[in-house]
């Protein structure tokens, strides 16, 4: 492996402060928006639009910096090693590329969605401020700063749930999200605490750097698990997932905000500090569990879910699930990938929703084009693994680490699902055609980006260790799992007949009642409506 190189270009740290200049722009365009109340929701919508191209500008030039200079740090605005200072690396950078174009997008989409509204000035800044906190958190090259940050999204995000503050579902979302928040940054602050105390410092370059050299002490094993916690309350991971279906009371552009670095902050801080993690792969363990656990749970009841919007969340919570999971298996690299790959995709199925309910034929014709049975799933499942087995030997497949190899089958998984409809009986000969071609792109592009990935990231991120007696465990136990669920999948519109699945359909189309639950163990979430509650409810999303 590389050695990794911390501090390459320290004589260059001007150029590192190219990341405050996206952040700036953004927090001037949100503090005149905000500040300003005269000003038009068009003037503001258009000044914040102007800030986030800016922005996308500096991300793309600081993606340059690296490329020409290498990682560096960039601002020493610290005391005694604690204060803030960015960091411009592989994962920084694909971040803030990130964060800034999804939200350029979402700022140039609530410019024509909010036209006319009267708080559109206060909903793009807010806008513009949240995406300069995730900003200031993708690129943190401090503690304190990463920190800071993190409280910072909370606050501002939770400015848009309310955007329509007379709505009671509205209040009550804004509420669950508050209070998982609050649990998440002290988390934080407690795992911020116990490695400052350890390293004595905030710098986080210099702690990966130590931890990475096994130097570790007491403090940095516990921090793991309460940046675990805070991971997983971040990313809406189960039991703690109902505040994240509940956000379709706000506006649409919102939705696909939570995919630019929000929902993913969990994966962010996970990978970020991915050296930590490995002191404790007892803690590792529970990620996979719970974040294994949350995929299964929330994929099964995506398929139930009659709005398209509702299933879109569950969705997310799904994709979330996953990418816990991959970090649970010290897959760090690709749950980087994940990461970006999710985001955009989600992002854009929220903006583009209402297509979904201009299609008439999409209503009339809910799930999969055809309907397969048990032996046209089983021959899907072989077919596609084969597929897998072909294909991974091009790309180097028997080099892979087991954790990879698991993951790349519970994802041929996904593959088999789109290959069981071109087996089905009724399928039409185009369709097979199209899904053998889509199963074999899908496959290609997987082994291709994994292998980019690794390649970009192998002097930041570090390698998965080789599994112990629990991870072989947690593996078999996976495939199992998410074989189970997959051939279920295949196997639902066939079953949907049955009484027994309309019976089960209703009970996974509530969620299982876990947020029913988690409501009452938190003191009940019932707000009496209002006179102005009931007027409020009356707005368009």
């Amino acid at each position: 492996m590389v050695p990794r190189v911390w501090y390459q270009a320290e004589g260059n740290q001007v150029l590192y402060l190219l990341p405050y200049g996206a952040v700036l722009s953004l927090l001037l365009a949100s503090a005149i928006s905000l500040g300003f109340r005269n000003i038009g929701g068009g003037k503001a919508a258009g000044l914040c639009e102007t800030a986030a191209v800016l922005s996308v500008f500096v991300a793309m030039a600081s993606t340059v910096l690296l490329g020409i200079s290498g990682t560096g740090t960039g601002l020493d605005l610290t005391f005694h090693g604690f204060g803030f200072s960015s960091r411009v690396d592989v994962l920084s950078m694909a971040m803030l590329l990130l964060v800034a174009t999804v939200g350029w997008i979402v700022l140039r989409y609530s410019r024509t969605y909010l036209r006319g509204e009267p708080g559109q000035a206060q909903f793009v800044g807010w806008i513009s401020l949240t995406i300069a906190a995730v900003m200031l958190l993708v690129t943190a090259g401090n503690l304190v700063q990463l920190l800071f940050a993190w409280i910072c999204t909370s606050l501002s995000f939770n400015q848009l749930l309310l955007f329509y503050p007379g709505r009671m579902h509205a209040r009550r979302a804004a509420r669950k999200k508050r209070m998982t928040a609050r649990l998440s940054d002290l988390s934080l602050l407690i795992a911020v605490g116990l490695l400052g105390a350890g390293y004595g410092t905030g710098d986080i370059a210099f702690i990966l750097e130590n931890a990475a050299s096994g130097a570790a002490a007491n403090g940095p094993v516990v921090a793991c698990g309460f940046l675990a916690v805070a991971a997983m309350l971040k990313s809406a991971q189960f039991p703690t997932h109902g505040w994240l279906t509940e956000v379709m009371e706000t506006p649409t552009p919102v939705s696909a905000l939570l995919h630019a670095g929000l929902i993913n902050a969990g994966g962010f801080l996970l990978i970020r500090f991915a050296d930590i993690m490995l002191l404790n792969p007892s803690v590792l363990a529970v990620l996979a569990i719970i974040g294994g656990f949350t995929a299964l749970f929330a994929s099964l009841v995506m398929l139930t879910q009659p709005t398209v919007k509702t299933s879109l969340a569950w969705s997310t919570i799904a994709q979330m699930g996953f990418m816990i999971f991959q970090c649970g298996l010290a897959l760090f690299p690709l749950a980087l990938l994940h990461i970006l790959a999710h985001s955009l995709y989600k992002a854009h199925a929220f903006l583009s929703a209402g297509n979904a309910v201009l299609n008439v034929a999409a209503i009339r014709r809910p799930g999969p084009v055809a309907a397969p049975n048990a032996w046209a799933v089983g021959r899907a499942i072989t077919v596609s693994f084969g597929l897998y087995l072909v294909i991974g030997l091009v790309f180097g497949l028997v080099e892979k680490t087991p954790q990879a190899i698991a993951l790349g089958g519970i994802l041929i998984f996904g593959v088999a699902y789109l290959v069981a409809q071109g087996f089905a009986d009724e399928a039409p000969m185009p369709l097979t055609v199209k899904t053998a071609l889509y199963a074999v792109i899908a496959s290609v592009s997987y082994f291709a980006l994994q292998s980019a990935t690794y390649w970009l990231t192998q002097d930041l991120l570090p390698a998965p260790p080789a599994p112990r007696p629990l991870e072989w465990a947690l593996i078999i136990l996976s495939l199992i799992s998410f074989g189970l669920v997959a051939f279920a999948q295949s196997m639902f519109p066939a079953w949907s007949s049955h009484p027994a699945a309309r019976d089960i359909r209703v009970h996974l189309a509530n969620g299982l009642y876990v947020k029913a639950v988690f409501d009452r163990l938190l003191g009940g979430w019932v707000a009496k409506r209002t006179p102005s509650a009931e007027a409020g409810s009356e707005g368009g999303i």
